[in-house]
């Protein structure tokens, strides 16, 4: 009834749908070129073939990858013309496909006019400019360098120009005093140019679209800009100076009109720095470079070195970032005293020279601790560590430390967090992202609701990260675990900071509670014990295991006459990504970040768009803690975009998943294509739970209820099906439903509260719809099966009976309230084993029997990887967790998860 009822539904609208459609060809490429392909074809239009640009280093373009996925052909032509004449293979695999138009969305080719005009409706292109303003492909920069107050695109037919034929379509936005190429792409020009060349097809389709031709008054020809004429000229206002910075800059320095005396009284000095061109030195500052216009002063936040790293301009004089300290002469004299230290220390080097290295030279671990004692002994006061001598092991390194400390230049930042305040007892929720240590607004500046189940009120606006956002989130992550302390740490310290990171939590538990329940819906006390109170427990158990990690020598055959040492080493991956659910929003990031971070790695973590506040909260007590920056980085925001960008990052090693099936198959596909990075994935179940009649019939209501309710149904482990032994299955059915008439079902943080609300909307909606899909099928609705009548997304507990294996709901996860109950007969334990064995699934299961014999031979059986005897939901940080078959594939939990994050490096030796 299911299939048959969808089927007719289809078929009942299809005229409609292909009404006014066309054959398309689309030409182009990027995220933007797939996008635009992809709403097409939603909207009925036959996409023929997809033209787009060869692999890069093995990897298909976004563009190329969507049409693959779905049967579209797809050619890959490196060029569509040599020496000024089209290709002639080129132009006839193009015309055999048949397009009555051409869509260029974003193209990057020169494509001949005999193509251009080839289709019955010719071809129309995408141009980031209202034209015929800003032609080339430096339009949106000249936007902006120029102080335009206008900024938009046009969708016009494509000529011999590529650029000049006549326009179809125009939108146009406001400029932002502060916007740059990337918050206009973001905010109006990626998503509503979209949405405008699927108009535009429509337009052509119902033989709407106009052709206006474009007037040459007012036509800007000017060509790309390059670096040798992109040079700043600051004797000029300081407006100029801005726009020509943020034209040419992806992420520049903000213009500001403070007057001069407020401006800088604002601001703390921190050094001063001569530019060329200037009329005055900048300021470094707190907040930034302050550069000196003709007419007043702009803040400039970012620098850009000649290698392209770029860092805050506050930062220009900081540890390694860009410039040494000058030594004043006190300071020199300092420098001297301490290279006598080295001296005395280094007997055996004639001379120390800036150069020379500390450990090179011969030194010990305990010259280490002689030459950290004497400095601090000259030195009263100084704070200095035997490991700042292992990250700065030249005499130059050691002495530009030195003298940072000594002036107080290394001070650990205040972290700068923006609260909501909710509830009476004042929870504190950081809402944006968190990248490199410092909570920030997304790139693009926008902000998603997240609501409260309880009552469908929103909670806060949350950042909604953007894919420039993942890029430097992992940028971050790799400095971190390449270049920062986390990679250089001693495992025994990177314990230690682990136990006070859930020293934090455990201090901050009630809060972080609190945070879950009003996020996710859970009841509080089930927040306290096992969202936080597990995530606290999984945090010290794999602190513990830091120093821990060991390889193991292997007897191998001798080269003789040389011998040979054979051993194995355990070394983290990296930067790792995480992606986590929403049904235990801070457990998910603890079982995997705990063993992620715990193996020395580095993660960027997505935690599920409707849940991200417990992991916000997380990132704030992380930098309380003392993990270095970059280590841990949390993005809110969407899958598609935050979680797709993770999937196909080269710098990326290693991605955690739990989710859906569907969702896990396309991310296994994505870290396929993009890098082969290792992948780990804790996917969908319909864990069977088998009740014999010789069970404790006590502990059998109680455990098969908790197996179904708990969490409100939101398990992964939950028991998607009961099979209940013949003889004992009504009076099982009776006693259930009389448990869940005593359940108190109301608000998650009141304390008695048995069962709150589903963790959103949409959830509530799909459990209801699924409930209707199980009485037309001829299951037994015994109880529930509704909406709660009250505000939120509340569902009542629900139980079905004489449910068949062909039924829907005998084969899906509701990932909700409801039990499934099946009938086996009396005795037939193969039967029921069959039973439960035939699903895709293999994530959980359970067995309840007096029986130990059948209960051993039953967990031998099942194929699933957890089996309960007895009991069930009982997990424990030390023992294994994961799936088989379409559950998906590794670990989180004890020491096999630890293993999900390690590589394993095999060395010989010949002697």
């Amino acid at each position: 009834m299911w299939t048959a009822s969808q089927v007719l539904r289809r078929f009942s609208t299809s005229p409609h749908h292909y009404q006014n459609k066309l054959k398309l060809a689309i030409i182009g490429q990027s995220l933007f070129g797939q996008e635009v392909y992809s709403n097409l074809r939603k909207q009925g239009h036959r996409v023929v073939g997809v033209f787009t640009v060869p692999d890069k280093d093995g990897k298909a373009d976004p563009l190329a990858v969507a049409a693959e996925k779905d049967g579209t052909p797809v050619f890959k032509f490196p060029r569509w013309r040599v020496k000024g004449k089209p290709i002639p293979e080129v132009v006839e695999a193009y015309k055999a496909v048949g397009a009555e138009l051409n869509v260029m969305p974003f193209c990057s080719q020169f494509i001949p006019m005999n193509i251009i005009n080839n289709p019955k409706h010719g071809s129309i292109i995408y141009h980031p400019s209202i034209l015929p303003l800003h032609r080339g492909a430096s339009a949106i920069n000249w936007t902006l360098i120029h102080g335009d107050k206008k900024a938009g695109f046009t969708v016009f037919w494509a000529d011999d120009g590529l650029d000049t034929g006549p326009i179809l379509l125009q939108r146009e936005c406001a400029v932002q005093p502060n916007d740059t190429v990337d918050t206009l792409y973001n905010r109006f020009l990626f998503p509503e140019g979209i949405n405008a060349m699927v108009e535009s097809v429509q337009l052509i389709a119902d033989g709407k679209a106009p052709q206006i031709p474009q007037a040459e008054e007012g036509a800007s020809y000017e060509g790309i800009q390059k670096k040798s004429n992109a040079k700043v000229d600051l004797a000029q206002p300081a407006e100029a100076i801005h726009n020509w910075i943020r034209g040419h800059d992806k992420v520049p320095g903000a213009w500001t009109a403070d007057t001069p005396g407020k401006f800088l009284n604002d601001l703390k000095i921190l050094s001063t720095l001569e530019i060329e061109g200037a009329s005055r030195p900048g300021l470094v500052t707190k907040k930034g470079l302050v550069l000196h216009g003709t007419d007043g002063k702009l803040l400039v936040k970012s620098l850009q070195f000649e290698d392209g790293k770029m860092i805050p301009a506050s930062k220009y004089f900081s540890s390694g970032e860009g410039a040494s300290v000058e030594l004043t002469d006190n300071e020199k004299r300092v420098a001297e005293e301490i290279r006598n230290i080295w001296k005395g220390i280094l007997s055996n080097v004639p001379t120390i020279n800036d150069n020379t290295d500390f450990f090179k030279s011969g030194a010990a671990s305990m010259d280490v601790v002689r030459l950290v004692e004497e400095v601090k002994q000259k030195c009263a006061g100084m704070q200095l560590q035997n490991e700042d001598v292992y990250m700065y092991t030249t005499f130059q390194d050691f002495i530009q430390m030195f003298v940072r400390k000594l002036r107080g230049d290394d001070q650990k930042e205040e972290l700068v967090i923006d609260y909501v305040k909710v509830n009476s007892m004042t929870v504190k929720m950081p809402y944006q992202c968190f990248i490199n240590g410092k909570f920030e607004d997304a790139e693009s500046g926008k902000t998603y609701d997240t609501i409260n189940p309880t009552d469908g009120s929103v909670i806060c606006k949350v950042s909604y990260a953007s894919v420039g956002d993942v890029d430097r989130a992992v940028a971050a992550a790799k400095e971190a675990y390449e270049i920062g302390p986390w990679g250089k740490m001693n495992p025994r310290d990177r314990g230690s900071l682990l136990y006070k990171l859930a020293d934090l939590m455990e201090e901050h538990q009630e809060e972080l509670a609190t945070i879950e329940s009003i996020d996710s819906g859970a009841v509080y006390t089930l927040a306290l014990k096992t969202h936080v109170g597990m995530s606290i427990q999984t945090f010290r158990y794999f602190a513990g295991w830091c120093d821990k990690v060991q390889g193991k020598t292997i007897p191998i055959n001798q080269a003789r006459p040389n011998r040979n040492l054979t051993f194995t080493k355990k070394e983290p991956l990296g930067v790792c990504a995480i992606v986590i659910p929403w049904n235990y929003p801070l457990m998910m990031l603890a079982w995997k970040s705990a063993a992620c971070l715990a193996a020395g790695n580095t993660l960027v973590l997505k935690p599920a768009q409707v849940t991200p506040l417990t992991a916000l909260k997380f990132a704030e007590l992380s930098v309380n803690a003392g993990i270095p920056k970059g280590v841990i980085n949390i993005l809110p925001g969407s899958g598609g975009m935050v979680g797709q960008r993770l999937s196909d990052h080269p710098d990326i090693r290693k991605l955690g998943f739990t989710g859906s099936t569907p969702i896990g198959k396309q991310i296994m596909k994505s870290c396929a294509l993009s890098n082969l990075k290792k992948v780990s994935l804790e996917l969908g179940g319909k864990s069977p739970l088998i009740i014999f009649s010789d069970c404790d019939m006590d502990k059998a209501v109680r455990m098969g209820m908790s197996s179904v309710y708990f969490n409100k149904g939101e398990n992964c482990i939950a028991a998607g099906r009961l099979f209940v032994e013949e003889s004992i299955h009504d009076e099982f059915i009776s006693r259930v439903v009389e448990e869940i008439k005593k359940m108190k079902i109301g608000d998650p943080l009141d304390r008695s509260t048995d069962h709150g609300p589903q963790n959103h909307r949409a959830h509530l909606d799909k459990l209801l719809e699924y409930c209707d899909v199980g009485v037309k099928e001829g299951a037994t609705l015994v109880y529930g099966g509704r909406q709660v009548d009250r505000p939120g997304f509340f569902m009542e507990p629900t139980v079905f009976t004489d449910v068949e294996d062909h039924m829907f709901i005998a084969k899906e996860e509701s990932f909700g309230p409801v039990m499934v109950v099946s009938k086996f007969k009396d005795g037939d334990v193969d039967g029921v084993l069959q039973r439960a064995n035939d699903t895709e699934y293999g994530l959980a299961s359970g067995v309840f029997t007096r029986d130990i014999n059948k209960a051993m031979y039953v967990s031998e059986q099942l194929e699933a990887g957890t089996v309960f005897v007895n009991t069930y939901n009982k997990t424990d940080v030390a023992s294994p967790f994961g799936g088989f078959k379409q559950s998906g594939f590794g670990k989180d939990l004890g020491e096999d998860a630890l293993m999900e994050y390690l590589k394993t490096k095999a060395v010989t030796v010949e002697y």
